[in-house]
């Protein structure tokens, strides 16, 4: 998403007026919540399926709070936009924007990361198959977007590799690979692959699917960011919102069909959203909700990593001028949420 750098102005301005207070209510149990507005990245899909399984069982208001949800999507604002214009309190994003964001004066806040592992990555088919850094070398990359073009680049440096590639346009998906337009298409591992299995493709034999952690260039995917203005006012509110958020995806792993149906049915009901597609996407992301890493707790944040591989990362793509990251982050919202949680 582009319009991030394009709204830099916006960024910078808007986060020195401030944030509103927040809202307070009473549940049925006459409990005060406090109200927290949250900004979706992406349209209400099953990528949010934590949150939608907060929602309907009430986790979020046995925390203490209400939730607004506002959805995105290729027609919205990008969420930090709207974190920064103050008609949000908490922000999904990735660590890209976030530090762009962060470097051109927005005082937020890393509080928590729902996919440790992101699903950025590559397709490839069994003709050619990309699987390791060196692949890439003298290949036709078929790319979505810049970003993309970025990570192949980064990939490539952070491996001491030559940047000699061919980056070849190409839109949402996958057909152009299979019409042998490029060697290897940048994708998602819970949406394009799910195309390809769908026209009788099977991954591991048709086709692989590498992901660019595993290329050396790691990640965190769908970060949830708030304002420091927001945070020092109303910490029991934010702990509270990621102690449902940490109850909702700990459901969703018990049992992956309820959330692909609550966002078809309710929260992304307008969406035309296929079941089938949802539920397989939901099976695909609830590996990359945990960490490789042994003993890191789901959606907590990685100091090591973030300053080692992740900080590299960042550097590969020209970003030099990074912020001390306990200025950008706090590692322990999310230890607060598990230790208070019933």
């Amino acid at each position: 998403m582009t319009h991030l750098i394009d709204r830099r102005s916006l960024l910078k301005g808007v986060a020195a007026a401030g944030l509103a207070a927040p809202l307070l209510s009473r549940n049925a149990f006459g409990q005060d919540l406090r109200k927290v507005r949250v900004q979706l990245s992406w349209v209400s899909n099953v990528q949010y399926a934590g949150d939608w399984l907060a929602s309907e069982n009430n986790l979020m208001a046995k925390h203490g709070v209400e939730v607004d949800w506002q959805p995105g999507g290729p027609n919205a604002p990008a969420s930090l936009v709207t974190l920064a214009a103050g008609s949000a309190d908490v922000a999904y994003s990735n660590w890209f924007q976030f530090l762009d964001a962060v470097n051109q004066g927005n005082d937020f806040v890393m509080i928590g990361a729902s996919f440790p592992r992101n699903p950025h990555g590559l397709i490839s088919l069994a003709k050619k198959p990309i699987l390791e850094s060196k692949d890439l070398v003298g290949a036709r990359i078929l790319a979505q977007a810049p970003n993309d073009k970025t990570a192949i680049d980064a990939t490539l440096a952070l491996a001491g590799l030559p940047g000699d590639w061919t980056w070849v346009p190409a839109g949402f998906s996958p057909e152009p690979l299979l019409a042998g337009d490029g060697d290897a298409f940048t994708a998602f591992s819970t949406n394009q692959p799910i195309t390809l299995e769908k026209m009788g493709l099977k991954s591991g034999e048709d086709f692989h699917f590498v992901f660019f952690d595993d290329l050396g260039f790691r990640t965190y995917g769908s970060i949830i960011v708030t304002t420091r203005t927001f945070l020092e006012s109303n910490r029991k509110a934010v702990v509270g919102y990621m102690r449902g958020l940490i109850d909702g995806w700990a459901m969703n792993k018990e049992n992956p069909m309820v959330a692909p149906r609550l966002v078809v049915e309710k929260y992304g009901a307008d969406l035309g959203l296929d079941l089938d597609q949802q539920i397989r996407q939901n099976e695909l992301q609830i590996p990359l909700t945990q960490y490789t890493e042994p003993d890191k707790l789901p959606l907590s944040l990685d100091r090591e990593l973030i300053e080692g591989r992740m900080y590299k990362a960042a550097q590969a793509t020209g970003r030099t001028n990074l912020p001390d990251i306990t200025k950008i982050a706090d590692f322990d919202i999310v230890n607060e949420a598990y230790e208070g949680k019933q």
